[in-house]
């Protein structure tokens, strides 16, 4: 066993070791058992025993600590990691401050289900309570927006703690975990035992129940009578690993599938089978044929209220089937005809198992030609080719360009614009969907490309996002990444504005942001970083060639026509079908 503080060997007590230890090092020697082998972070007082114990793992060999600018950054970067990878994304920050700029990212995590272990310092154990500086109660600030949390008041509880965080965060609908420790637990000597990871079971943690063969063949009846069904699939199916057999389960039985926007890369939507995404921005074919199903198939989604519109209007003549690892999402929004709670893909694997069995005869022909009826009737906008270039115009190039990129993106426009027309593989898409946190997009693409360093990661921001963190650029220009930023700059912040334009008779109140803006290309040039600025629509698409062939990063600046809107478009409280910004008028459905 290897231990960074030259501990004394106290002998065997079975099949355990006892060693002595501190705190810190004992900490970091529980995450080396756990495979964690990079580490996002930003040191300060309180956690500096901890650092102090990376600065040894890192001499090791086996630990690379990643600094970011900010803990926001920190957090974001452990998200993309986990996104990307599917395992548990580890970020440090200290007590005070430094712990509640983590919020913002722990809340991202959660709302998106995205397993983290966020680890922070806090002031010494005597000092608790009594406001001594930079001390904030992080344990109880963050109890709302994590699915577990410890303040660590005994070191011997560490290799304990820290097998039940990652346990936590990755079993069942996976989430983010805090670890608060106290700067003096980090610097106390201990008798450390090593615990193997899964080894300790939270008390009172339950693991997804099996799902019930009755639930399951309840829910194969009712897909076989259907005859407009639709698959509803959220990020659940990317969270299970369960995106083969949902393919075979739709291609075996014919069934149109639809995605959230957390679900992308789910479904592949080059497929014939596929409606693309739903709700708010979705695409007028998918909230058609949601609106006209007979039956919703929902898997791994949570009914939010981007998707459905008018909850009352949603889905209104189809009978629900709910795949499902959650209970508490179980009837929470949609009363379920059929719910199957247990672990998506085993669920998944069950159905299609039991399909196997039976001689499947499809019943949606005439639903498929429909729904390719109102594709060819309602297609995405086709950019134009006069006057500036037109934001989807950048989508469509990077989609040409980059067909298998990992894709991160702030939130706004440019983001649906993204979902809209990209296509993406499972875990390709890594977007803030639930908090919608703008942002995201700059530090999740460092994470996703220290994660991937072989692999093709582009960011779409938008000008007003990227100032959120673009203070990353710096650790993207320190860590040498390969990262590629494209922005879509129409110099407002634009879905708001949109709304603005929309809803509140034109009064652009605080969302112009071309007074200020700064030169983006020196900016990027200034963190070490190539800046290339792209305005007229004959250089587009070989510019973005030759940057996304860069060896190095880069960032793009895209001006774009500023008063391009997003569409389609659900008005808040409309029903799916009526949605604005159509090319045409919506058929009339019954």
């Amino acid at each position: 066993m290897t231990l960074t503080s030259s501990p004394v060997d106290l002998g065997d007590t079975g099949n355990k070791k006892y060693c002595q230890t501190l705190g810190a090092d004992a900490l970091m020697d529980a995450l080396r058992l756990h495979k964690v082998s990079t580490i996002f972070g930003y040191p300060g007082g309180a956690i500096l025993p901890i650092y102090d114990a990376v600065y040894k793992a890192e001499e090791q060999g086996w630990l690379k600590h990643i600094l970011v600018r900010h803990e926001q950054g920190a957090a974001h970067a452990a998200d993309g990691f986990a996104r990307a990878t599917g395992k548990v994304g580890v970020c440090f920050g200290t007590s005070g401050p430094g712990a509640t700029n983590l919020v913002t990212g722990i809340a991202t995590a959660q709302m998106d289900s995205v397993p983290l272990v966020v680890i922070t310092g806090q002031v010494p154990r005597q000092a608790i309570g009594t406001d001594a500086f930079q001390e904030t109660d992080i344990f109880g600030i963050t109890l709302p927006i994590v699915k577990h949390s410890w303040v660590v008041r005994d070191p011997s509880e560490i290799g304990s703690v820290v097998a039940q965080a990652f346990f936590i965060a990755s079993s069942g609908r996976p989430g983010p975990v805090l670890i608060d420790i106290p700067k003096d637990v980090g610097q106390e000597l201990f008798n450390y035992i090593p615990v193997s990871p899964g080894s300790e079971i939270p008390q009172g943690f339950q693991l997804p129940p099996q799902p019930e063969d009755s639930s399951i063949i309840s829910a194969l009846k009712l897909i076989e009578e259907s005859n407009r069904p639709l698959l509803y699939v959220g990020g659940g199916v990317i969270s299970a690993g369960a995106h083969k057999t949902l393919a075979e389960i739709a291609k075996r039985h014919q069934l149109p599938v639809t995605s959230t926007l957390m679900g992308k890369g789910a479904f592949d939507e080059r497929d014939p089978l596929s409606v693309g995404m739903l709700g708010m921005h979705g695409t007028a074919y998918a909230n058609f044929a949601v609106t006209e199903c007979d039956l919703l198939v929902a898997i791994g989604a949570r009914f939010d209220d981007r998707v459905t519109g008018k909850l009352e209007t949603f889905a209104p003549k189809a009978k629900v089937i709910h795949f499902e690892v959650d209970p508490a999402e179980l009837n929470k929004n949609r009363l379920a005809d059929v719910a199957v709670i247990g672990d998506v893909r085993v669920s998944l694997s069950r159905l299609l198992e039991l399909s196997k069995k039976q001689n499947v005869k499809p019943t949606t022909n005439q639903w498929l030609q429909r729904i390719k009826k109102w594709k060819d009737d309602y297609p995405l906008m086709t950019p134009g080719q006069e006057g500036e270039i037109y934001p989807q115009e950048v989508l469509l190039a990077i989609r040409d360009l980059a067909p298998n990129a990992y894709i991160t993106t702030d939130v706004g426009q440019h983001q649906m614009w993204a979902a809209q027309y990209l296509r993406n593989g499972p875990r390709q898409w890594i977007s803030s969907a639930g908090l919608g946190t703008m942002g995201f997009g700059v530090p999740a693409a460092l994470g996703v490309q220290v994660a991937l360093p072989n692999q093709q990661v582009v960011c779409i921001a938008g000008d007003a996002s990227i100032l959120m963190n673009i203070q990353e650029l710096a650790t993207i220009s320190q860590n040498k990444l390969n990262t590629k930023i494209v922005i879509i700059n129409n110099h407002w912040q634009g879905m708001v504005r949109q709304w603005q334009q929309s809803f509140y008779q034109e009064r652009y109140s605080a969302t112009d942001m071309l007074s200020g803006e700064p030169d983006f290309v020196s900016l990027a040039n200034a963190f070490g970083i190539k800046g290339i600025r792209i305005k007229e629509r004959e250089d587009l698409k070989n510019q973005l060639k030759d940057c996304l062939n860069y060896e190095g990063p880069v960032l793009v600046d895209v001006n774009v026509r500023r008063d391009e809107n997003c569409y389609p478009m659900v008005p808040p409280g409309k029903s799916n079908a009526q949605m604005v910004g159509l090319p045409s008028p919506p058929p009339n459905l019954h």
